[in-house]
């Protein structure tokens, strides 16, 4: 039990500095220090770009390293600090939009490109870890409670928290406090975490083989192409609400802790409800049906702002969000496991990587689509009451577009073929490749 704790810790480290840079970035070097929208823009599909690289070779490497102390645990060892580090200088940029735009650009694309390589070296072993170190349905789904009881802590102070820092501290002593939190915890998680030592002495394939097999595998890629989906609605609808809350609630920006505290409340005791819909359901359900209750939860804000709507719709939103956040990286798992199935190889840190890859372009578009929206729309952020179009703007961020994804998140995860006997196929014979590999799960994992 200590051990699964003390691993799922990552679970906080990761949403914290991820949620903090998803949705506070833009606004940070947007709307306080003036950085042109179509500059951020530029820099985010920069950083995507960035991604295109840094991912799929990060998670290739990590199955590619046969060390003493295994393929995944140094590299958050080293990682950790400079993590930390880089997520501190990301809220102390030296130059002002307004005075020396073209030198703020430059410093933000360096500094996401820096941030995003370290937490893709910390992030992407941690997590290659959970399918290795836990075996089955019911194992997974209970660990994974943990994992993402801590992630729903920090995407609660990752998104709420940051306004009663920076209006305290300034943006840069906020910084510097997230930084050495989220250093301090990936040190702490090292604790939990232990390898398979059979896995670290497999061959591994080549890296155009691993990326091909990857990529034509049809179970994969409808799970990535929903993921992508939920994950672009969701960081959607979290960077707006600064927006939102400002110009069309006219509420100071401590009103978001209030929302996001009651998501958080109500999402964290629902990660119990799903998992006996997980366990019941299968992972291919419980996704869907997670994805069809995140689209219907928002459809109250197409109507109304008053308070105690606003209030249900943060609630249910929350519930809903529970679900995915608990089935996802159970389902990737399935995935992993069929693939050693067929390949023989067990290559977590590939489909974690290219799993990561991919669901990072969820930022890049979620940055065009916002400045397109703010341009289109009118934004102005040097006045604040907004031209009319802009409040039309702000709902169709807030309501439409997330609803939209999710819903076409619902539609491909119907695609998903490992479900039913098909993934009962796959247990039995990875169970059987295992024992010839001499790798053994506690029986209660099974």
């Amino acid at each position: 039990m200590l051990k699964k704790l003390t691993y799922s810790l990552g679970a906080l480290a990761s949403s914290l500095s991820y949620q903090v840079f998803a949705t506070y970035i833009i606004f940070f070097y947007v709307d306080v220090m003036r950085l042109p929208v179509y500059m951020a823009g530029s820099a985010m599909f920069i950083y995507g770009l960035w991604n295109a690289i840094n991912d799929p070779l990060a998670g290739f490497l990590s199955d590619s390293t046969h060390s003493r102390f295994g393929r995944r645990v140094p590299y958050i060892l080293l990682g950790a600090i400079p993590l930390g580090m880089a997520f501190a200088f990301l809220w102390r940029a030296p130059f002002f939009g307004l005075d020396e735009p073209y030198f703020l650009f430059l410093y933000f694309i360096a500094l996401i490109c820096l941030f995003d390589a370290f937490y893709t070296i910390v992030v992407l072993n941690w997590s290659a870890l959970f399918p290795e170190m836990f075996g089955g349905l019911k194992e997974r789904s209970s660990v994974n409670v943990f994992r993402q009881g801590f992630a729903l802590l920090g995407l609660l102070f990752g998104l709420a928290v940051p306004p009663q820092l920076f209006i305290r501290f300034g943006w840069g002593n906020m910084g510097i406090i997230f930084g050495a939190i989220v250093a301090l915890l990936w040190l702490i998680t090292l604790l939990g975490c232990k390898e398979k030592k059979e896995f670290s002495r497999e061959p591994s394939l080549p890296l155009l083989a691993a990326l091909k097999t990857t990529l034509v595998d049809r179970s994969f890629l409808a799970y990535v192409s929903a993921d992508l989906l939920i994950s672009f609605g969701f960081i959607t609808l979290i960077a707006s609400i600064p927006f939102y809350v400002k110009y069309v609630l006219e509420k100071s920006p401590q009103e978001v802790t209030l929302l996001f505290a009651l998501a958080f409340f109500v999402a964290f005791p629902m990660l119990f409800v799903w998992r006996a819909v997980l366990v019941k359901k299968g992972a291919k359900r419980t996704m869907m049906l997670a994805a069809g209750a995140m689209a219907l939860s928002l459809a109250p804000l197409l109507f109304s702002t008053v308070a105690n709507v606003i209030m249900l719709v943060a609630a249910l939103f929350g519930a809903s969000l529970a679900g995915y956040l608990l089935v996802s990286d159970v389902v990737l798992s399935d995935v992993i496991d069929e693939d050693e199935v067929k390949t023989g190889h067990r290559r977590e840190g590939t489909f974690f990587g290219i799993r990561a890859f991919i669901n990072r372009f969820a930022i890049v578009i979620q940055s065009f689509t916002i400045s397109s929206v703010f341009m289109l729309c009118g934004y102005n952020p040097y006045v604040f009451t907004q031209p009319r179009s802009f409040y039309g703007g702000i709902f169709a961020l807030i309501a439409v577009i997330p609803m939209v994804a999710f819903g076409l998140a619902f539609a491909i995860i119907n695609l998903y073929p490992l479900a039913g006997g098909k993934i009962q196929e796959v247990r039995a014979k990875l169970t059987a490749l295992h024992l010839k590999k001499g790798v053994t799960f506690p029986p209660s994992s099974r």
